[in-house]
């Protein structure tokens, strides 16, 4: 699940493989908040990952570092990090995919897999299978999953999969893994 602030509730959930990503692009980062959600995450034993600021994420001693798509130039090695620090990411096509491998991710977010709002384009059930047997890596499943179109993820060759409003509005419950 990503979030930009740390709210009680989003964390009142019932499933037990969630990951937590913080992801604040808009304002500065706020170490309270990271502070909450670290006390929180290690409370319900979900993973939680500080997005693009590795100082943060050693600070904080978090689970790992999410780099979103966008950024093409951090490298990192995980043999410096620690074996139990991961390291994730995200892409939307196959350039972006080999990027995230070149970065170190062991993990990544492809999307979006159904149609959603903000985009006229995705990637769709038989695209997105391609790619991920191309790569050898984890794959999550984002973008466009609703309860209609859960099924349909389980028969992917995926690691898990990630709904930002699904799972905000929802709530599901053993569904499989969320990273």
């Amino acid at each position: 699940m990503f979030v930009d602030k740390y709210e009680k509730n989003i964390l009142k959930n019932d499933i037990t493989d969630l990951g937590i990503i913080y992801r604040n692009y808009s304002k500065k980062q706020n170490e309270s908040d990271i502070c909450k959600l670290r006390s929180c995450c290690n409370k319900k034993k979900f993973k939680f990952y500080i997005s693009n600021n590795l100082r943060l994420a050693i600070k904080f001693k978090t689970d790992g570092i999410y780099i979103p798509s966008f950024n093409k130039r951090i490298t990192l090695s995980r043999a410096s990090l620690g074996k139990n620090f991961k390291i994730i990411g995200s892409a939307h096509d196959q350039m972006e995919i080999k990027k995230k491998i070149d970065q170190g991710c062991e993990a990544i977010f492809l999307s979006p897999v159904f149609r959603i709002e903000k985009s006229r384009k995705y990637l769709g059930i038989c695209r997105f299978g391609l790619l991920t047997l191309k790569y050898r890596r984890k794959f999550i499943a984002l973008g466009g999953i609703r309860k209609k179109n859960i099924n349909t993820l389980k028969m992917l060759n995926i690691y898990g999969m990630a709904g930002i409003s699904f799972l905000k509005k929802n709530r599901p419950k053993n569904l499989g893994r969320f990273l």
